[in-house]
């Protein structure tokens, strides 16, 4: 509708035909948004005959206003706040901008004022990471129009960037890092992408069919976070009463079963592909926290505590081995 309205104030004539082919929709589905806009937003549209298209019979200075109520400004206010964790980084100017056009466009509408909600409402982010806005958009763009990519990509462990060339099927944030999903050619598998370790990307001409099973749910079900492995792990930890309260409060994975203990504590059970990302949470409840399933997760656990062991107390392992001796 904005794009037809930016027609009529143009005089172009815009026409149902004409609009079909180059918005993708059919015929009918412009008559229903003209049909809109003439009875429900009060837009003075009339059909010319001779020019064979709409028209304004009347200058229109800006398209309506939204309707919204004041539960929405809130949810609005909400997601506003929830995106300051980007507060100088190359996406604010833009975030800025979008809401300012958003608050001028209800400011008629809707007696309200942002200042006056900051001091009720604030959100506070932890090692918040954002990626570059161009590479952002190049990315966004490609998995929207299903163009295939090439980037360098540098991983973890790894000191160079690498070629890669991925079918991009979706773009998500998750514990405040932006990551790519896709499906890389040359490995023929789903892949997960860092997007702060990309750079140089590319969007490709070749165009592709994303798989119609293909879900980000089911691709992750069985993630603790983004990574997800080919292994079936039943796991099982305890956390003493202080942790139990914190652990219980929140939903950490669609498996999730939290049995309550006499003692106060509670027992954890999840259902995981991989062992790696559960690994690090574990860990950070320090000793409130109790593995007892699978084995091979207890043997990681153990594995990095000796490492800390050795790195806080060196020499401590030696001397108690040669005082057994």
């Amino acid at each position: 509708m904005l794009r037809l309205h930016d027609r009529l104030i143009a005089g172009s004539y815009p026409n149902c035909r004409k609009l079909s082919r180059e918005l993708e929709v059919s015929p009918k589905t412009i008559q229903r948004d003209i049909d809109f806009m003439r009875d429900r937003l009060g837009l003075p549209i009339e059909y010319d005959q001779l020019q064979f298209g709409f028209y304004y019979t009347e200058p229109v200075a800006n398209f309506p206003n939204i309707e919204v109520s004041q539960g929405e400004i809130m949810a609005l206010f909400v997601a506003r706040k929830a995106l300051e964790q980007y507060r100088g980084t190359s996406f604010e100017r833009s975030l800025r901008t979008a809401f300012q056009k958003i608050s001028d466009g209800l400011r008629d509408r809707v007696d309200f004022q942002w200042g006056d909600l900051d001091s009720a409402i604030s959100f506070r982010g932890l090692g918040t990471s954002a990626a570059d806005i161009d590479l952002f958009e190049t990315v966004s763009k490609s998995v929207i129009g299903s163009r295939e990519i090439e980037f360098g990509y540098k991983k973890a462990k790894s000191a160079d960037y690498e070629l890669r060339r991925v079918r991009p099927y979706h773009l998500g944030c998750v514990s405040d890092q932006w990551y790519l999903f896709g499906f890389d050619l040359a490995r023929g598998q789903i892949r997960t992408f860092v997007l702060q370790r990309m750079r140089a990307v590319r969007r490709t001409t070749a165009r592709f069919h994303r798989p119609a099973d293909f879900s980000i749910n089911k691709h992750l079900s069985e993630s603790f976070g983004v990574f997800s492995g080919h292994g079936h792990y039943a796991v099982r930890i305890r956390f003493d009463a202080l942790a139990g309260q914190l652990v219980s409060e929140r939903q950490w994975h669609g498996s999730q079963k939290i049995k309550h203990l006499p003692a106060g504590g509670v027992e954890m059970r999840l259902q995981l592909g991989s062992l790696e990302e559960v690994e690090r949470w574990i860990l950070s409840w320090g000793k409130r926290a109790h593995v007892l399933e699978p084995p091979e997760l207890v043997e990681r656990i153990r594995a990095t505590l000796r490492l800390l062991n050795d790195a806080y107390f060196p020499g401590e392992n030696s001397k108690a081995e040669a005082t057994a001796e």
